[in-house]
């Protein structure tokens, strides 16, 4: 999973990127400080994948990744090369969701591109520059297409989608409100990739103070909250600046910081959830004496498909899935003793992996 990190300048972007992901990147109070897309893996935390490794003896522990990329501040007009231009919403294009960074905090010594705090404004600015981008993709597509359409009746319903798709943005539409109106064309749809058509995520970054009531009381975040809800999109809280300094703490002080300012959870965890969330994704895992691993699964895939994240092969040569819960093997203390109790399911082609299956696949090579 790719998620690409956006916001206006001095939204508190960068710094929010180095706390999940300690990579470095650099920061400062001045606007296109980040002039290159920086990326960071981070592991998705897994309470289970240290019990079954405990457990199993297991050599390695390798968890789910997540792939952040920080995108360079955006400003009005960068669809048209404003700040540092179209070359950088590309990069997002290639993202799977969003998390769009909204500034809920007064501070007069970190500058504000526009001058003042207003999140709905600088959502509405970075959307309508992601808008106008995906009006450009549209319109070239739809030059290219008219061309065949005179003589070709499958370019001609393509020519007839692009025409409505194109009306539809150019009335300030979001694509993601776009419904296709069959099969085909939800195929040509997928294959535009517009950025206003991805799943967003905001967070809406709040000073300390308003972390303990996870912002409830904080008049910027309610706008977006709302703002979100209409649109369909999540929203977490976080301080950008608190994350960076537990990012610097091991995981014991971690959890003590936490705890010492009433807090559950860190950002990260705020937002691997609710990425997660959005795109329908959930995590099965296998374990043995040489690894124990997390593989992400869209929520409903089958059990072929799920060995296919694993190898091809496992998927082509699929005979059936070995099956047990975690919260049953936990319960039986051993999988001798699930498998004793009746609790190891074998599982043919049918079978919709859950998250947290523990599973064995058995295939044709």
């Amino acid at each position: 999973m790719k998620l690409g990190i956006v916001g206006l300048p001095n939204v508190g972007k960068s710094t929010l990127f180095n706390s999940l992901t300690k990579a470095g990147a650099e920061m400062a109070n001045y606007p296109f400080c980040t002039i290159d897309p920086n990326v960071g893996v981070v592991s998705v935390p897994d309470e289970r994948l240290r019990v079954l490794t405990e457990m199993n003896h297991s050599r390695k522990t390798i968890p789910a990744v997540i792939e952040f990329v920080d995108i360079a501040g955006l400003v009005k007009g960068a669809s048209k090369g404003e700040g540092l231009g179209n070359q950088f919403l590309g990069n997002i294009r290639e993202c799977d969701a969003i998390v769009h960074v909204v500034r809920c905090f007064d501070d007069g010594n970190v500058i504000h591109v526009d001058g003042s705090v207003d999140p709905i404004r600088d959502i509405e600015t970075i959307n309508l520059e992601l808008l106008f981008s995906d009006m450009e993709i549209v319109e070239r597509r739809r030059a290219k297409v008219g061309k065949q359409a005179r003589n070709d009746k499958t370019a001609r319903k393509e020519a007839e989608l692009l025409n409505r798709l194109y009306q539809f943005l150019e009335e300030g539409n979001m694509a993601s409100a776009f419904e296709p109106a069959d099969e085909d064309e939800e195929k040509y749809f997928r294959q535009y990739d517009l950025l206003t058509a991805k799943p967003v995520i905001y967070a809406a970054n709040v000073s300390e103070d308003d972390m303990a009531d996870d912002g409830a009381n904080n008049a910027y975040v309610k706008q977006v909250r709302d703002y979100a809800g209409e649109h369909g999109a999540q929203v977490f809280v976080v301080c950008a600046q608190m994350e960076a300094e537990i990012s610097e703490l091991e995981d014991d002080e971690r959890q003590a910081f936490l705890e010492d300012l009433g807090l559950k959870e860190s950002g990260l965890d705020k937002l691997i959830k609710a990425s997660y969330e959005l795109l329908g994704l959930i995590s099965y895992l296998t374990t043995g004496e040489d690894e124990t691993r997390a593989w992400t699964i869209t929520r409903g895939t089958k059990a072929p498909q799920a060995a296919g994240k694993i190898h091809t092969d496992f998927e082509r040569g699929f005979i059936a899935a070995e099956v047990v819960k975690y919260k049953d093997l936990m319960e039986q203390g051993s999988m001798h003793a699930a498998k004793e109790a009746g609790l190891v399911g074998l599982q043919g082609k049918e079978y919709v992996v859950q998250d947290g299956d523990i599973i064995n696949f058995r295939f044709n090579v």
